[in-house]
C-alpha cells in the first residue's frame, strides 16, 4: 500500500515560481528621493512629510498620528467586544470577555482624550511650550 505525504515544498515552489514571473515584467526601479515634494526641512515619508525643522512641528505630528492610532484602535476593540457579545450565545463568560473589552476600549479612549487636554493645559497654558498653541 503506498502512502502519499503531502510535502509543503510544492506550495513554496508554486508561489516563488509566481513571484518570479510576476516580477519578470518589471522594469528597472530607482531609489526615490526622500526630500522630493515636501517644503524646506520636511521628509517624505510613507506616511506623508514630517517636519524635521523644529522639534515643536515633529512632535505635534507624532501625537497627531499616535492619538488617531489610539482612536482607531480603539473603535477596533468596540466593535470586536460587541461582536463578542452578541455572538455569546447565552455562556455568561463570553458575555463577561464582551462587556470587558468594550469598557475598556471606552476607558483607553478617554485616557486618550483626557491626555489632550491636559497636554494642552501643562505644556501650553501654564509652560509655554512652542508648537503646541494655536
Amino acid at each position: 500500500m503506498a502512502r502519499h505525504i503531502r510535502l509543503p515544498g510544492r506550495s513554496i515552489a508554486i508561489t516563488l515560481l509566481t513571484l518570479v514571473v510576476a516580477r519578470a515584467g518589471t522594469g528597472v526601479i530607482y531609489a526615490i528621493d526622500p526630500f522630493a515634494g515636501c517644503t524646506n526641512n520636511a521628509i517624505n515619508t510613507a506616511i506623508g512629510c514630517i517636519q524635521a525643522d523644529d522639534a515643536g512641528g515633529f512632535a505635534q505630528y507624532l501625537l497627531r498620528i499616535g492619538i488617531g492610532m489610539g482612536g482607531g484602535i480603539a473603535f477596533l476593540l468596540i466593535i470586536f467586544g460587541g461582536f463578542q457579545i452578541l455572538t455569546s450565545a447565552g455562556n455568561p463568560e463570553r458575555l463577561n470577555e464582551g462587556k470587558e473589552l468594550v469598557s475598556s476600549a471606552i476607558a483607553g479612549l478617554l485616557m486618550v482624550i483626557f491626555s489632550i487636554f491636559l497636554l494642552k493645559i501643562i505644556g501650553v497654558d501654564i509652560l509655554g511650550i512652542p508648537g503646541f498653541g494655536p
